[in-house]
């Protein structure tokens, strides 16, 4: 039997167990990305490891999130990223180099390889048939520290694309075609794979856009073929040495197929405030716009940028809508000037930013009380953008050029002739802002330095033989990691900081929160959260359960958990339990006292039922649904200490 592009990536870099849906795999790892927000605490977890140079054939640290210097913070966290990347053997992509998604596919996105990015949006390289997944900073510590990946071995969605898209309508709108049938959880423990003739008019831009955004619906990561596409755009990256053909064999089998004719897309948005809450836009025509930003990891590409500018040429922005650009790249930035777009933008009224995440991440750019923003970012998460009771939609440059135009929600169609497009056969190439590693004998004298700001990671203690444990929190379904570890410019500077930043866990929803663990934690007790489906869905910012377990957080209670967060949680020590019966879901209390049985025993032996008694109610029961590798790090009580070990 034939195998998918997904199946050879991994059969190429497997390191332990077979292609077994459902079963635990490792692969190695050739290349690695970091970016600022979670880099710092990756870098400090790879120096605790001890291994004095990355092991990777590449690895990139970027800064594209923490842009704003408002104080020394910030600015402390670049030059300790700089430093440690000349130490370690790392490219160093500097402030205003761009978005590390988009420089990746920019410059060092290869065919045939693995990539693994402590960022979710990560899969973009997927569009360039790359085996790319996000992960948490530790998991990418590992990696550089030449450590495989370990994950379950997941099924394969098939994507069958035929046609090609209508005029107005964009790579954004697959994906959004796609996050309303599989919703921000249809896509958990799947690849999804796309194939067909459809393939032959989407752009490796257009294809890295439809990858990033799977990170939405849940994926463990999407993937496209390498063809002849993908041979066109390294050689206008001058990199077409680095391609090789990578098909899917003409008998592969898929675990499910799904057919998506390109021809019958309709523009699309997705509405307040979820990536899968999503609607055409001729539905939600003349609702009034006051902010319209085109940018972000998914739509920041030439291509977009190219489309927005044309659009505008000879026209002027509305008067009641702030129109933004964020490039995604200094690449993008400088393509744009010389073929003139970045006059007609200019020109319109677009206000042009410089070339990072931005408002993506809440790093400015909150939209005016009570208004509509439109967007081309990657989550609309409640609060998200910084102004409470937000309501932003989602969109393709397309949709958002025609909003900024009208001052209203307007299906583009109407605006009349679609712009053509046509990317350059050689970009201009700058890598002024990207800095190569040192060699060895030089990298040995950088010294590393480090901002007052910068506060090494404190010891992590085994499980205990029982955990008892207070539920300080109970939530609902798809609580995300803003949820859990909000960002924003007040706190993701303090990303270093373990102690500081822990004081804003579950601030959203429980300002009390911290305060509350900490009071515990000083009594000596551990402490539970209880959730429902899709526990932890989002970002893969680890802090999201580093800072939990530094206030005493040892046992999450879920109906079920997002991929990434719950292998954060299992790489710092706490304990992630599936409810056995859902239903019991209802019998626990915030306030009330959980004592899990032998949970060293449970975990050594390897048994998938643990016994919970909710003291004064009753017996429970919850699935344990870890590996065997799983078991271990969480006995050690993290996987720094287990590493350790070895």
């Amino acid at each position: 039997m034939g195998l998918t592009v997904a199946e050879k990536l991994i059969e190429t870099h497997l390191v332990s167990g077979a292609l077994k849906k459902g079963e635990p795999i490792a692969i190695k790892i050739d290349q690695t990305l970091t970016q600022d927000a979670t880099g710092t605490m990756a870098y400090l977890e790879f120096e605790a490891i001890g291994i004095p140079r990355v092991k990777t054939e590449l690895s990139v640290s970027y800064v594209d999130h923490n842009l704003l210097q408002t104080d020394f913070r910030n600015a402390d966290d670049h030059r300790f990223l700089q430093s440690v990347a000349a130490k370690y053997g790392l490219w160093f992509s500097r402030p205003g180099n761009g978005i590390c998604h988009q420089v990746h596919l920019e410059r060092f996105a290869r065919p045939g390889k693995t990539l693994l990015g402590s960022d979710s949006h990560t899969p973009t390289a997927g569009g360039c048939a790359m085996l790319a997944i996000g992960a948490g900073g530790l998991d990418v510590a590992m990696a550089m520290a030449g450590k495989p990946f370990h994950l379950i071995m997941p099924r394969i969605i098939g994507v069958h694309l035929t046609g090609s898209l209508p005029p107005w309508v964009s790579a954004r709108d697959v994906a959004l075609w796609m996050l309303r049938k599989l919703t921000v959880k249809g896509g958990l423990g799947k690849i999804i794979e796309y194939f067909g003739e459809g393939l032959a008019s989407l752009s490796v831009p257009d294809r890295a856009t439809i990858a990033n955004l799977g990170t939405e619906m849940g994926a463990t990561t999407s993937v496209f073929p390498s063809d002849e596409v993908t041979l066109a755009w390294l050689k206008a990256q001058g990199r077409d040495e680095e391609w090789q053909e990578l098909l899917a064999d003409p008998d592969a089998q898929y675990d499910e197929i799904i057919e998506l004719d390109l021809s019958s897309l309709e523009p699309l948005a997705a509405c307040p405030s979820s990536p899968d809450n999503v609607k055409p836009v001729a539905e939600l025509e003349g609702f009034p716009v006051a902010q319209v930003i085109v940018g972000s990891c998914a739509n920041s590409s030439l291509r977009d940028l190219l489309v927005v500018a044309k659009a505008l040429k000879g026209k002027k922005v509305h008067p009641s809508v702030s129109f933004e650009i964020n490039p995604g790249s200094l690449q993008v930035l400088e393509n744009l000037d010389v073929l003139g777009a970045l006059q007609d933008l200019i020109h319109a009224g677009a206000r042009i930013h410089q070339s990072g995440c931005l408002g993506c991440i809440g790093m400015g750019q909150a939209p005016a009380t009570g208004t509509i923003s439109l967007r081309t970012f990657t989550r609309n998460f409640p609060g998200r953008s910084g102004t409470k009771n937000d309501q932003v939609y989602l969109v393709s440059p397309e949709v958002a050029v025609a909003a900024a135009l009208t001052g209203e929600f307007t299906d583009p169609r109407k605006l009349g002739a679609y712009p053509e497009i046509e990317l350059p056969e050689r970009f201009i190439i700058n890598d002024a802002l990207l800095l190569p590693p040192l060699p060895e004998e030089q990298a040995a004298k950088v010294e590393i330095i480090r901002g007052p700001n910068i506060v090494p990671l404190p010891q992590f203690e085994p499980m205990p033989e029982e955990l008892r444990c207070q539920v300080l929190l109970k939530v609902g379904d798809n609580i995300t990691t803003d949820h859990i570890m909000p960002a924003g410019a007040k706190i993701l500077p303090l990303r270093s900081n373990l102690p500081a930043i822990s004081e804003y866990v579950f601030s959203n929803i429980d300002p009390e929160f911290a305060k509350k663990a900490l009071a515990l934690k000083e009594q000596g007790k551990w402490i539970a959260v209880v959730g429902g489906e899709n526990y932890g869905q989002g970002s893969s910012r680890e802090h999201a359960a580093l800072a939990p377990r530094y206030l005493g957080v040892r046992a999450k209670l879920a109906k079920s958990f997002a991929r990434i967060h719950k292998a954060n949680l299992i790489n710092f020590g706490i304990l992630p339990v599936i409810f056995a019966d859902p239903n019991d879901y209802e019998k626990i209390s915030q306030g009330d006292e959980l004592i899990f049985k032998n949970v060293r025993q449970v975990l050594s032996e390897g048994r998938d039922s643990l016994e919970i008694e909710i003291v004064g109610k009753g017996t429970i029961y919850g699935k344990i649904d870890l590996t065997e590798r799983d078991r271990q790090i969480i006995l050690a009580g993290s996987l720094l200490n287990l590493a350790k070990e070895d």
